[in-house]
């Protein structure tokens, strides 16, 4: 004849939890299989884990998540980049143009007049300079320069306005190409479509209307409203046309130049993307050195030389 199975034998039987050892159980954690109470168990992808095990592995995913996101994977800005936290690259950008404005104020000796200063003379958008004696430098050097008070706080308060938000949309690496080709189409826009008697130029503008187009496409790939985008370019349309001295062409070949380097890096295709992009960019590079090229073919040589006339710094060229 068989005996019951007595009760106290078997809850003597079962080890105890770990975080309580006076309650036996007969469960255990599926990680480190130490005996565990139901109240010191939680549900996992796999199984039940202990507390201690559940904290340690969020600790552990963060760590992952952490050196996931520092290697450059993980959500991607509408242009496939990493996204920034905040804007750094618009606010370096806008405090080089203020310092730079203060150098030729403090050697012109005129916050007006501010032309009249020897950095301002050599990096200036002069044709004659540029072309016909070699000055390449100031394709970008011009980019930099302002003429007088209110045109540093027009362009400043512009970069600043229209920058951040899409460095932070677009990523840093693909908004420096941008702000930078943009730069280079509205120089090459200004030497190829000018003489050699026309005035030099000079201003931010043109990397800042190239942001603008920027918007434009983004606009259309995500089918944003427009409004926004509308408004700022018919105020900037109207600045151009009504102000005295403003570059239209450097405007219109920012802007141009802005339309194309965004499609090429948000119209890539998804595989192999970062190269499409690359090409894409190189591809608008060499059409504008290209036409940079094809004008300087066509434009006789000069030797050039900084001077004073009247006290003040001017820069001379003379046909060789």
């Amino acid at each position: 004849m068989s005996q019951p199975p007595n009760p106290q034998y078997q809850q003597a039987a079962l080890p105890g939890c770990w975080w309580h050892p006076n309650r036996p159980t007969g469960l255990s954690c599926s990680r480190c299989e130490r005996p565990a109470c139901p109240d010191c168990l939680r549900e996992a992808s796999v199984g039940f884990q202990c507390t201690d095990c559940v904290q340690a592995g969020r600790q552990q995913d963060r760590v992952q998540q952490k050196q996931y996101r520092d290697a450059g994977y993980g959500a991607t800005t509408i242009a496939g980049a990493r996204p920034p936290r905040t804007a750094i690259v618009t606010p370096v950008l806008l405090a080089l143009n203020v310092v730079i404005f203060f150098i030729t104020v403090a050697q012109s000796g005129s916050i007006a007049n501010n032309n009249f200063s020897e950095f301002f003379q050599l990096g200036e958008l002069w044709n004659p300079a540029t072309l016909a004696a070699n000055e390449w430098w100031r394709i970008f050097t011009s980019g930099f320069l302002q003429y007088g008070l209110l045109h540093i706080a027009g362009n400043a308060f512009s970069l600043w306005f229209v920058g951040r938000p899409l460095e932070t949309t677009l990523g840093r690496v693909p908004f420096v190409a941008l702000y930078f080709i943009s730069m280079l189409g509205g120089s090459v826009a200004n030497l190829v479509f000018t003489d050699l008697n026309a005035i030099p130029v000079v201003g931010a503008s043109g990397a800042i209307f190239g942001l603008i187009g920027a918007y434009a496409v983004i606009v259309i790939k995500l089918r944003l409203n427009p409004t926004w985008l509308l408004v700022m370019l018919a105020l900037n349309v109207f600045i151009t046309f009504q102000v005295p001295g403003i570059s239209i062409l450097g405007h219109a070949g920012g802007f141009a130049t802005g339309l194309l380097v965004t499609f090429a890096l948000l119209y890539a295709p998804e595989k192999n993307r970062l190269k499409w992009q690359i090409g894409g960019l190189a591809i608008v590079v060499v059409a504008l050195i290209g036409l940079v090229v094809w004008k300087d073919s066509q434009t006789i040589s000069a030797s050039c030389e900084l001077t004073t006339d009247q006290g003040r710094p001017t820069y001379i060229c003379y046909p060789e």
